[in-house]
């Protein structure tokens, strides 16, 4: 006999087991809106098929065409972030503003990614990390209980932790980041591994990352893993304080990546720059190309204020807030 997953989705068996947590889904959907409104965001609703997808060097888009009347056409993409279009609106004058957008990404697939999902994005005009760290923790606890579960890990939300990927590296790792940055050798050396053919720095870090720091976050309080290597935070200013690194963090809850955030990057001819460099990178590993967003440039060209913004996987937090254990269980369809 099969089971109930082999059924389609629609299947009254499959859909009974996923009210629950449609119905959770819903009160948050309710509660999100209900906070940005209170705290004086406008809901912006951006367009989802683009011409610039983003810049993401590790990210893959979909494809689609534009038939125009007189038969011309012209090629789009479903955006993976709606970063590029709520920046322009930014810059525009919108003031604070926050978006529940569907998001495409190409080749994801697992119990925590959907080639199809909901990201919650939110700009605010003049804040910087420390204050969007503060404002992101009052989110969690304004939308979810003090103490969630999900796929068995318990998260006390009261307080938080906040760690710097260097102090991360050197506790979980034993390795100074950023002393060896760029140097591949020197890290896997402090690592205490053995550098793997053709292995990068970036590819080792984000190795090392994933075995042995990432599964240490967001179990008893939520992480918010701060200050990454300049190189891995294409669209975030660097900090003025020590150029080394990006004023980016990262947000874990019941030990899962929620949340990528940046106090933005504003100046066109360093973003131009790192837009150069991120699709020479992009083209070397899937050759996927588009054009650049001289819109967006221009945008920033005009001046778009000092601001942080934060992308946050809706879906994700759906599943942290009804105890789900796969992210389909928390989608209609």
């Amino acid at each position: 006999m099969s089971g109930i997953q082999d059924r389609p989705s629609w299947h009254p068996e499959r859909l009974a087991a996923r009210r629950p947590f449609l119905r959770r889904r819903g009160l948050l959907t309710a509660g999100t809106r209900a906070f940005f409104t209170a705290r004086g965001y406008a809901e912006a609703e951006t367009r989802y098929a683009v011409a610039t997808p983003g810049e993401e060097v590790h990210l893959r888009a979909f494809r689609t065409e534009h038939e125009f009347p007189d038969g011309r056409t012209a090629t789009l993409w479903l955006h993976t972030s709606p970063e590029f279009a709520m920046k322009k609106l930014l810059a525009g004058g919108a003031g604070p503003i926050f978006q529940l957008a569907r998001v495409w990404r190409n080749g994801e697939s697992s119990d925590l990614h959907a080639p199809e999902f909901t990201m919650l994005e939110w700009y605010r005009p003049g804040a910087d990390m420390s204050a969007l760290i503060d404002e992101t923790a009052e989110f969690l606890c304004a939308v979810l209980p003090p103490v969630v579960t999900c796929r068995g890990v318990t998260t006390d939300l009261v307080s938080i932790e906040r760690l710097s990927v260097a102090d991360a590296f050197a506790r979980h790792v034993g390795a100074d980041v950023l002393a060896t940055a760029g140097d591949a050798a020197a890290l896997a050396a402090a690592a205490g591994t053995r550098l793997r053919e053709g292995e990068t720095w970036e590819d080792l870090f984000f190795r090392l990352l994933l075995e042995r720091v990432e599964p240490k976050l967001g179990r008893a309080h939520p992480t918010f893993l701060t200050h990454w290597p300049a190189e891995q935070a294409a669209l975030a200013r660097r900090d003025p304080s020590d150029p080394r690194v990006a004023e980016r963090f990262e947000l874990f809850v019941c030990g899962i990546e929620l949340a990528n955030a940046f106090v933005e990057l504003t100046d066109p001819a360093e973003q131009r720059a790192r837009f150069a460099a991120d699709r020479a990178r992009r083209h070397a590993i899937s050759g996927e190309d588009w054009p650049i967003d001289e819109d967006f440039l221009a945008a920033l060209t005009h001046g778009m204020p000092a601001c942080a913004g934060i992308a946050l996987g809706f879906d994700r937090l759906a599943m942290i807030a009804s105890g789900a254990e796969r992210i389909d269980q928390v989608l209609w369809s």
